[in-house]
């Protein structure tokens, strides 16, 4: 890329990046010492990726999504999954109308911008089935009709992972279509101190008042796409991959026998475009060792399957990403 292009996507930037700032600091007077995790979860959506939360409830994970619609200007369902929920409770049905004798279609809560999956590790394989098209093709099949989804469309999924009973582990590649796996963790003593005061009185979240829309944020994922990658970083990104493949290659003897699977090509993509969308949020027209290293486990750790050995010797996929890079050289 030359220099008069790079220029003109820093100043594309510039112009369509200007609602980034007020957006996170809106989330953050009201979801209070989760910085952090505002973070992704805008990167996630600029990304035009999805995410699963794994976290304890109590940690404010349905505030946090209504108050991101309602910024955004945008629609939001929250879903309970439930062991005896049937694809037609998600996507809808057709109803049978007795005056004009035909059937009409009755769309189901998924037809919105933000969805709010909650707990679904307790929805059975065929829910999860017909999540799967609508996240990935954007779509929702209904009878022999397909309906497109509305964007931008966000699926923001939550397990709990203290309760395994009457769970349905999801299949590897439904989680490969996560763009991350973000973990909630509790806020410090000064956060939490801020939440205790804020939340003895209530919060009306349709008092919020909007501050961009879906057109600015289409039109900030259009210009996300044309930001310059470099060889360097492309080769970086591919090394980390391969490593995680072949461990040997790339000096990490220790992780053999640790890792079953390693990341696959959608793990390659997804790097880039999460990096992407965090120089975007930092206003640059370029992406750095830093943003791949920042996003990199939230990426990876639900891609990379361990073996038996590596579970013996409480090893997560957390600790063989930090392992990854720390060898695997920058460029």
């Amino acid at each position: 890329m030359n220099n008069f292009s790079l220029t003109e996507i820093n100043e594309r930037i510039t112009q369509s990046s200007g609602f980034v700032d007020s957006l996170k600091k809106g989330i953050n007077e009201i979801i209070l010492g989760q910085e952090t995790l505002v973070d992704k979860i805008l990167i996630s959506i600029l990304s035009n990726g999805h995410i699963l939360l794994e976290g304890v409830p109590g940690l404010a994970k349905t505030l946090m999504v209504k108050t991101l619609a309602k910024l955004i200007n945008t629609d939001f369902q929250r879903i309970q999954f439930t062991p005896d929920m049937l694809p037609a409770d998600l996507l809808g049905t057709l109803i049978f109308n007795q005056k004009t004798g035909s059937f009409d279609t009755r769309k189901g809560p998924i037809f919105s911008n933000i969805i709010l999956a909650d707990e679904i590790n307790r929805s059975p394989a065929k829910v999860q089935s017909a999540l799967l098209e609508s996240m990935q093709e954007r779509q929702v099949t209904i009878g022999e009709n397909t309906y497109q989804l509305e964007q931008p469309f966000l699926v923001m999924a939550t397990q709990n992972p203290i309760e395994q009973e009457g769970t349905y582990p999801l299949p590897e590649a439904q989680l490969d279509r996560f763009i991350f796996k973000l973990i909630v963790d509790y806020p410090n003593k000064d956060a939490e101190r801020l939440v205790l005061r804020q939340n003895t009185k209530s919060i009306d979240v349709s008092l919020i008042k909007d501050i961009t829309n879906p057109t600015e944020i289409i039109n900030a994922q259009s210009v996300i796409e044309d930001i310059y990658v470099d060889e360097k970083i492309e080769d970086y990104v591919l090394n980390l991959i391969f490593a995680t493949r072949n461990p040997q290659d790339y000096g990490l003897e220790d992780l053999e026998g640790i890792i079953d699977f390693g990341a696959s090509p959608r793990a390659t993509i997804n790097l880039v475009r999460a990096a992407k969308a965090r120089a975007f949020t930092e206003s640059r027209g370029y992406i750095t060792p830093e943003d791949i290293r920042y996003i990199g486990n939230d990426v990876l750790r639900h891609r990379i399957i361990l073996t038996y050995e590596a579970e013996a010797e409480e090893l997560s996929a957390d600790d063989v990403i930090h392992r990854l890079f720390e060898v695997v050289e920058v460029p």
